[in-house]
C-alpha cells in the first residue's frame, strides 16, 4: 500500500482533469482553443512555454489521460537521442503515442532533430515543456510543426485558491484542522509557482503548528530553504547590488552578490542576461571584448546549467568589474531616441536614399552620395542626418583608452566638426 505521507503534497494534489487546474483559464477554460482540441481527441505536436510550477507537466499529463493515449515521458536533462529512437520506434506499434519532454530546452541540436522526422509523419504526438523562449531554444524545423502554448505564472487569487484546496482536500492536511491565518509569506516566496507554494506549505505544516502566520513561513523558510525572493524587493535590491559592483569596478562585490543569487535559485540565463547588457550599456566600446564574453556566458551558462555555470558566471562577473568603463553608447542611443520622438520621422536627405527605379533617379534619389571608399583614407566628408538636425553630437567617445583612439580617428576625419 502507498504511503501517502512519502508523496509530496505538491504530488498528491496534482490535477487529473482539466476543470482541476487552476489557471491558465486562456487555454484550458470552456470554449478555449486548447482544450476544444483535446476534448475532441485531436492534440497536435505542442510546445507548453512557462515559468516553473505553473501546470506545464500536469496539462500533459491530463491531455493524455483525456485522449486515453498511449503515453511516454523523457527528462532532457537525463535522456538522450538512444532513449528517443527507442520510444519512437516502440510508437511505430501504438497508434497516437504521445511523447512528453519535460525541459525540452535543454536537447541539444541533433537530439531534437532526432524527433523531426516521427513528429512530421505523425508517429508521435509531441508535447514539450520549457521555461525559455521556444523561438530561441527549440530549432525552427521542429518549432514549425508544433503549436505553442504559453502559460503564465500564477495569480495571487489563484495562489491563495490552491492553497485552500489543500487544507480542505488532501487526504492527510484536511485531518490536521489547519488554519490559514496570514498568506503574505506564502504568497511571495512562491513567486507565482504552484509546486513551490505547496512544497513550502507542506514544510511548514510539518513544523507542528496548527496555526500559519507569516511569521511562522518565514521561520520555516530560512531554516529550510535558500530565501530569496525571486520577484520581490530583495530580487531587485541584489541584482542592483550586483550591477553597480560592476560598474564601481569592485570585483569583489560584484562576485558576492552573484554568490547571493546563485545560492537562491536565481535562473542562471537572469544573471547571464543582465551581464550582456552591462557589457554594452556599462563598457560599451571601452572594451568590446566585454560584449563578447558576456555573449559567450549567455550561451554557455544554457548549455550546462548549475552548479558548474558557477564558475563561468563568476569569469565573466570578474572581467566586466575589471574592465575599464564607459556609456557613451548608451547616452548616445538615449539622445538619439529622444530626437525622434520629439521632432518624429523627419525625411531621410535626398542624397542617402535609395535609388532601385529610374523614377526614383528622375526624383534625384541618390543624387550627390559619394562613395567614402573612393576618399583618401576611405573618407569624405558629407552630411548623413536630416537637414533639421544637421550637426547634431550624438556619440562622445568616454575618455578611455580604447574611446581615445575614435576620438583621434573621428577627428582626423571631420576636422574638429561635431567636437571630434
Amino acid at each position: 500500500m502507498t504511503n501517502n505521507a512519502l508523496i509530496p503534497l505538491a504530488e498528491r494534489m496534482r490535477p487529473t482533469s482539466l476543470d482541476e487546474i487552476v489557471g491558465q483559464e486562456h487555454i484550458t477554460g470552456k470554449g478555449s482553443i486548447l482544450r476544444t482540441t483535446i476534448e475532441q481527441g485531436n492534440v497536435p505536436s505542442i510546445i507548453l512555454w512557462g515559468p516553473p510550477g505553473v501546470g506545464k507537466t500536469t496539462l500533459a499529463n491530463v491531455i493524455t489521460q483525456t485522449i486515453d493515449a498511449p503515453f511516454f515521458q523523457l527528462s532532457a536533462i537525463s535522456s538522450g537521442v538512444k532513449e528517443v529512437r527507442d520510444i519512437i520506434e516502440q510508437a511505430k506499434s501504438l497508434k497516437g503515442t504521445v511523447l512528453f519532454i519535460d525541459e525540452i530546452h535543454r536537447f541539444n541540436k541533433s537530439q531534437q532533430d532526432a524527433l523531426l522526422g516521427a513528429v512530421e509523419k505523425g508517429t508521435i504526438r509531441l508535447i514539450g515543456a520549457t521555461t525559455e523562449n521556444p523561438s530561441f531554444e527549440v530549432n525552427s524545423a521542429l518549432l514549425s510543426r508544433c503549436q505553442v502554448y504559453i502559460l503564465k505564472a500564477l495569480e495571487k487569487s489563484q495562489l491563495i485558491q490552491i492553497l485552500h484546496d489543500a487544507l480542505q482536500k488532501d487526504i492527510i492536511l484536511k485531518d490536521k484542522k489547519i488554519e490559514l491565518k496570514e498568506t503574505e509569506a506564502l504568497i511571495n516566496i512562491s513567486d507565482g509557482d504552484g509546486r513551490k507554494l505547496l512544497n513550502l506549505l507542506d514544510l511548514v505544516v510539518q513544523s507542528g503548528k496548527t496555526e500559519i502566520t507569516d511569521a511562522l513561513v518565514m521561520q520555516v523558510a530560512q531554516q529550510k530553504i535558500a530565501l530569496y525572493d525571486k520577484s520581490g524587493e530583495q530580487h531587485y535590491d541584489i541584482i542592483s547590488a550586483f550591477i553597480k559592483s560592476m560598474r564601481g569596478s569592485d570585483p569583489n562585490g560584484a562576485v558576492y552578490w552573484l554568490a547571493r543569487m546563485i545560492e537562491g535559485g536565481e535562473d542562471v540565463k537572469f544573471i547571464a542576461r543582465r551581464m550582456l547588457i552591462f557589457a554594452s550599456e556599462d563598457i560599451g566600446n571601452a572594451n568590446p571584448n566585454a560584449l563578447l564574453l558576456a555573449n559567450a556566458t549567455f550561451d554557455a551558462v544554457g548549455k550546462i546549467g548549475y552548479p558548474e555555470s558557477r564558475i563561468i558566471l563568476s569569469q565573466c562577473a570578474t572581467y566586466l568589474a575589471s574592465c575599464a568603463k564607459s556609456n557613451a553608447s548608451y547616452e548616445a542611443i538615449a539622445k538619439a531616441q529622444q530626437a525622434v520622438l520629439q521632432l518624429g520621422d523627419l525625411p531621410v536627405p535626398l542624397h542617402l536614399r535609395n535609388a532601385p527605379t529610374k523614377l526614383m533617379k528622375q526624383m534625384d534619389y541618390g543624387k550627390d552620395y559619394q562613395y567614402s571608399h573612393l576618399g583618401e583614407g576611405n573618407f569624405i566628408e558629407q552630411e548623413y542626418l536630416p537637414d533639421q538636425i544637421k550637426n547634431t553630437v550624438f556619440y562622445a567617445p568616454g575618455n578611455n583608452a580604447r574611446e581615445n583612439e575614435f576620438k583621434k580617428f573621428l577627428r582626423d576625419r571631420w576636422k574638429g566638426k561635431y567636437g571630434y
